[in-house]
């Protein structure tokens, strides 16, 4: 399971130091999947997660004609690019996904494992986020109130 939040700054070069525990976490896999997310971040998956997410959106009969559907591919299908995690654990993150959430070379951003994917923000979008999110937050928190409920927890 990928949790946890880090802080690490993007080398010179664009590449990123994944921490160990969440290099643990992807076992064999040295390849992640990174693309634009639906914030201002970017999300990294494994490949098999990611292909998952790509035939939701691709497949189907009427795929190219659903207006929808084609904002999800142009945003997030197109810009999506498999990159490899080297034998120091870094990962390159292309610059054209970078430039595109404000992420800067050589500066701190924040990594956010989520359970099946990462998240990378760069600092200040990030804590933008969490304080315009805060009062969604409250109501996101009270619906997983009921869920736990439900569940017998």
């Amino acid at each position: 399971m990928l949790t946890g939040e880090y802080r690490n700054t993007i080398d010179e070069k664009g590449r990123i130091l994944i921490p160990s525990k969440l290099r643990a976490a992807l076992g064999d896999n040295n390849a992640l999947i990174i693309t634009r997310a639906v914030e201002s971040c970017l999300w990294l998956m494994l490949p098999p997660f990611f292909e998952n997410i790509r035939k939701k959106i691709m497949d189907g009969p009427g795929a190219m004609f659903d207006a929808n559907l084609r904002l999800l591919q142009r945003r997030i299908i197109a810009p999506a690019m498999e990159c490899e995690i080297d034998k120091s654990g870094r990962l390159l993150i292309p610059p054209q996904l970078r430039d595109g959430v404000g992420l800067a070379v050589k500066e701190e951003s924040v990594l956010l494992g989520i359970s099946t994917y990462l998240e990378l923000w760069s600092v200040p979008s990030y804590e933008k986020f969490l304080s315009d999110s805060e009062p969604s937050f409250s109501a996101a928190s009270q619906s997983l109130s009921s869920l736990l409920q439900d569940g017998g927890y």
